[in-house]
């Protein structure tokens, strides 16, 4: 019986846009790839993605199937799974997974992505991606006729609600305890944005649908939809315990073609940049896989040097 192939020029961590693009060009360049992804796209709970060009509106788990057939179709290696930990060796790199397969790679490109962290409030989780919404630019054309609601009380909900007042006209700032600033209240008024003080205690769905939020004090305020803004978590553990160094936010730091700064590893997508959308992190994804395969050509003419000079072939 034939064993399965355990050793790759590349190894790719997360099959999302970035790491599928990352392994179409590098199985296109005719390297040996392996993407590993443990199946949880960010994106699964959205029906849509959108501002992707030729690709509007197309389900989000459409577009990886697609993706992944056509990695494999150039003969890149697509296992489910999580890589638990990465070591170094003298070659490059194994990649460790929990399920124990080891896989060797000489550079590692990662695409672990990050995890939306939503505030606690009864209905926000079971709702999201579906009639409450993170991304006005993903989102907000679709909702633009419809009342709409913004949740207040993190970091950026006050600019949020003013990007989400270009799509709709009918629009709620729930202060959620927060305070606001005689400015601020006077910028809502301005562009005729409601505003309902008290803390936010759930949302109100019915058959299914969001009718409303309920707030303490106030009752149900009906609405149709609800943006918040998470908080970006970064899944970079695997990449931190490499030695990868990370701003005070936890994001990667990278150079302009994705390269960090451990030598062979490189990433791409939202685990450096939370602000990239589908479309952007497929571009990052490619322009990363790009930079790796010139560091391996650069790495195959030395070593086809040393062959060379000792009359060995290459």
């Amino acid at each position: 019986m034939t064993q399965p192939q355990s050793t790759f020029d590349v190894v790719v961590l997360g099959a999302g846009a970035a790491g599928l693009s990352a392994a179409l060009v590098l199985s296109r360049a005719q390297r040996t790839v392996a993407v590993v992804d443990a199946g949880e796209p960010r994106n699964a709970p959205a029906a849509h993605m959108h501002g992707f060009l030729s690709r509007d509106g197309m389900p989000p788990r459409k577009l990886l199937a697609a993706g992944r057939a056509e990695v494999a179709g150039y003969g890149g290696t697509v296992l489910p799974g999580t890589v638990s930990r990465i070591v170094r060796t003298p070659t490059g790199f194994d990649a460790l997974l929990t399920d124990g397969t080891r896989l060797q790679a000489r550079r590692l490109l990662a695409a672990t992505g990050l995890v939306d962290e939503l505030p606690d409030i009864p209905g926000v989780r079971d709702r999201f991606g579906r009639d409450v919404l993170h991304c006005p630019y993903c989102h907000g054309y679709e909702v633009r006729r419809v009342q709409v609601g913004v949740l207040g009380g993190l970091p950026n909900s006050f600019h949020q609600v003013q990007l989400v007042r270009q799509w709709a006209s009918d629009v709620v700032f729930f202060s959620n305890g927060s305070a606001l600033t005689a400015d601020q209240r006077e910028q809502l008024v301005a562009r005729a944005i409601g505003v309902v003080d008290g803390q936010v205690t759930g949302l109100d769905v019915q058959d299914d649908r969001l009718c409303g939020v309920v707030v303490d004090g106030v009752g149900l305020v009906r609405r149709d939809a609800v943006f918040v803004a998470p908080t970006f978590v970064p899944n970079n553990d695997v990449l931190a315990e490499l030695g990868c160094e990370v701003d005070d936010r936890g994001w990667v730091i990278v150079d302009e073609t994705g390269l960090t700064g451990v030598p062979g590893v490189w990433a791409a997508g939202n685990v450096v940049n939370p602000r990239a959308q589908v479309i952007t992190a497929a571009g990052e994804g490619s322009a990363a896989a790009i930079a790796l395969n010139n560091d391996l050509v650069e790495e195959d003419v030395r070593n086809a040097v040393v062959l060379f000079r000792l009359g060995m072939p290459v």
